[in-house]
C-alpha cells in the first residue's frame, strides 16, 4: 500500500553495526548490498493470476477462496505525496495460494463485499508484512475490523529478530534470493479502472511471497 514509499519496503539500518545481528544461534538477517548480489526469486505468472473486478468474477471468486484455510494477503492504495492529504484506499486487495492469485479491484460493491467478507472471515488466516497500515485503512474503508490476520514480521520477533524483517529481507534470509519489487509500479495510479499487468504482477507477487514464507516458516 504505497504512500509516496512502498510500505512493505524493508527498512535495514545500514548505520547500525547490530542491525542485521540476531540472538546467539540465528542466522544474521542478510544487508541491502548482500541482498543485491542474489539471484532473483521466482514470481507467479499472470496465467496464474485471477484479476476480480466484477460480481461474475466476485462470486466465483469466493466459491474458491472460503474454502481455503490460509492466504497470503497484501493491499495497494494510490499512492498520496501532498501534505496532509489523506488515502481513501486500499484500492486493490489481493490474496493467494502457492500455485494461484485473486487480485480483487474495488470499484464494483459486489467486489468490495467479496472482499470484506474475506476479511472479515475467522476461517481464513490472512497473512502479510507490514500490515499495520493496511488494517487501519481496512477499517475505513469496510467498516469491519479484518480477522485472523498475521503479520509475519510478528513470527520472525517471536524468533529472536530484534529488527522489523519486511518480505524482501524474508525471502532472501529463507530462500536465499532476491524478491523484486518496483518502487516505480509501487507508486502507480491503483485507482485506474483497469490496471496494468505490471500492476497486476506486482501485487499478486506481493501475495503469493507472504505465502511462500508463511509455508518455509510451517508456522502453523
Amino acid at each position: 500500500m504505497p504512500d509516496a514509499q512502498d510500505h512493505n519496503t524493508d527498512t535495514d539500518n545500514d548505520s547500525d553495526p547490530h542491525a542485521h545481528a540476531g540472538p546467539p544461534g540465528l542466522t544474521p538477517l542478510p544487508s541491502k548490498e548482500e541482498m543485491l548480489l542474489l539471484e532473483p526469486f521466482g514470481r507467479i505468472g499472470l496465467e496464474k493470476i485471477h484479476v476480480v473486478s466484477t460480481r461474475q468474477a466476485a462470486q466465483q471468486a469466493m466459491t474458491e477462496l472460503e474454502g481455503l484455510r490460509v492466504l497470503g494477503f497484501d493491499t495497494e492504495s494510490k499512492p498520496t505525496f501532498l501534505k496532509g492529504e489523506v488515502s481513501d484506499g486500499p484500492h486493490v486487495v489481493q490474496f493467494a495460494t502457492s500455485g494461484r492469485a485473486w487480485v480483487f479491484q474495488l470499484h464494483d460493491p459486489a467486489c468490495r463485499e467479496a472482499v470484506a467478507g474475506l476479511l472479515a472471515s475467522t476461517h481464513v488466516t490472512k497473512v502479510g508484512f507490514g500490515l499495520a497500515g493496511d488494517r487501519t485503512q481496512i477499517m475505513a474503508k469496510f467498516g469491519v475490523p479484518p480477522e485472523a490476520v498475521m503479520d509475519l514480521d510478528n513470527a520472525f520477533r517471536k524468533m529472536g529478530y530484534r529488527k522489523s524483517v519486511g518480505v524482501k529481507t524474508a525471502i532472501a534470509l529463507i530462500f536465499n534470493k532476491r524478491f523484486l519489487k518496483s518502487k516505480k509500479v509501487a507508486t502507480t495510479n491503483w485507482a485506474n479502472a483497469r490496471l496494468t499487468e505490471l500492476q497486476v504482477l506486482y501485487a499478486a507477487n506481493d501475495a503469493w511471497a507472504a505465502i511462500r514464507v508463511y509455508e518455509a516458516l510451517d508456522i502453523l
